[in-house]
């Protein structure tokens, strides 16, 4: 008689079994007895089949005993942690860091919101509350120059600082051409060293000076370079400090005393975006700049209670004879535009990054250009080849 072997029999996740061989040694007497009984391979298949799907099941439920013990066991620690002591506290002071975040970054919301958006309704009327003289170094070109025709067109007469005695000429006559306001020009070279400044001394005697606007610069190279790589570094680097740091302070010498007999006066120093924060190949100039910053946040501090203003004014990319005259976008303003909206934080700011543009570039690379990222040698050249790029492009635009 023909023997007929049982097919294998397939469970989930387990190895084919010969029917046959399980019967043989399989423990269970009456599986044994029955798969010998059986006549048919059918029906020896199908207990087979039913035995395994038995068996697997008596696994299957031991192994959700098991694990519903886990969960069980798992819940209660989780119940005996939350009610732990050191729990709550651990929750109580991940709330007040979060709440702490979300409230800073409101309150600057809404700081943004009234230095740049509302002051544009709400002016302050600066002649009102400074009145007098305005001085203006660098009057000629660009910012300066914007800043005095704006304060100009907003009732101050105008003092105009430069080198360029056709410059300031024609400047002064579009100033009393368009506002009808009195100017006077100082012709001096800041390059000079020091014996300029009595000439400067002598020249504001006697004006009712209630704002000054601390405006020349200049840049070292037209090109990004690292410290040692910069071309005659021995000559540019003390021209430089001299140019922009001694200015600063000599100016600032000058125009303050008599603001605080006074008892009211503005003084607004250019700083630049590149004094914010490191940035490497414009080592020098970013580092003057920082200085111009601190210096007038200092000042804000020491003489606000005897009425002066010091405002630091942080801009990005203006398009101006020292960027090459860049194109003007969504983040590169002009002069004019960036002056209208920067005297317009006056009274509201005592630091700023002068409009709107720029405060959201400024708050954008604050969070992206950390200490930590600045750190990483990708980051510093991939910041150096950007900068590289930028200064082709100026060129390019100075070339046209």
């Amino acid at each position: 008689m023909q023997r007929i072997t049982p097919a294998p029999c397939k469970l989930q996740n387990e190895k084919p079994t010969n029917g046959r061989k399980l019967a043989q040694t399989h423990n269970n007497k009456t599986f044994r007895l029955s798969w010998y009984l059986i006549p048919t391979h059918a029906l020896r298949r199908k207990l087979c089949n039913h035995w395994l799907s038995a068996r697997g099941g008596r696994v299957e439920q031991q192994s959700n005993r098991r694990i519903s013990r886990g969960h069980s066991t798992q819940g209660h620690r989780e119940d005996q942690m939350e009610e732990s002591p050191l729990y709550r506290r651990l929750h109580l002071l991940g709330l007040l860091a979060l709440s702490y975040l979300v409230l800073k970054q409101v309150w600057n919301l809404l700081i943004g919101i009234k230095t740049h958006i509302l002051s544009r309704w709400w002016k302050t009327d600066l002649k009102k509350k400074y009145g007098g003289w305005a001085v203006v170094t660098g009057a000629t070109d660009g910012i300066g120059k914007a800043y005095a025709m704006e304060l100009a067109r907003r009732g101050f007469d105008v003092v105009l600082i430069s080198r360029n005695v056709e410059k300031l000429q024609k400047v002064a006559q579009q100033i009393e051409k368009q506002s009808g306001r009195k100017t006077k020009i100082i012709q001096v070279d800041f390059t000079g060293g020091s014996e300029i400044y009595p000439k400067v001394e002598k020249a504001l005697k006697g004006l009712d000076i209630g704002i000054l606007v601390n405006n020349v610069g200049m840049t070292y190279h037209p090109t990004a370079n690292r410290f040692l790589e910069v071309p005659d570094i021995n000559k540019v680097s003390s021209t430089l400090l001299y140019y922009i740091l001694y200015i600063v302070f000599q100016m600032t010498r000058i125009v303050l005393p008599r603001m605080v007999v006074r008892k009211k006066g503005l003084i607004i120093n250019l700083s630049s975006l590149a004094g914010n924060r490191p940035y490497p190949t414009t080592t020098m100039y970013g580092a003057t700049k920082a200085f111009v910053d601190f210096f007038s946040r200092s000042l804000y501090y020491e003489y606000r209670s005897d009425g002066i203003t010091v405002q630091s004014v942080l801009p990005h990319l203006v398009s101006t004879n020292m960027t090459f005259n860049l194109d003007t976008n969504v983040l590169v303003k002009t002069s004019e535009d960036y002056v209208l909206e920067a005297l317009n934080t006056v009274g509201y700011s005592h630091r700023t990054n002068g409009c709107l543009s720029h405060c959201f570039q400024s708050y954008i690379l604050d969070h992206l250009l950390t200490e930590t990222v600045m750190n990483s040698r990708i980051c510093v050249t991939m910041a150096s080849r950007i900068l590289s790029l930028l200064f082709k492009i100026m060129k390019v635009n100075k070339s046209r």
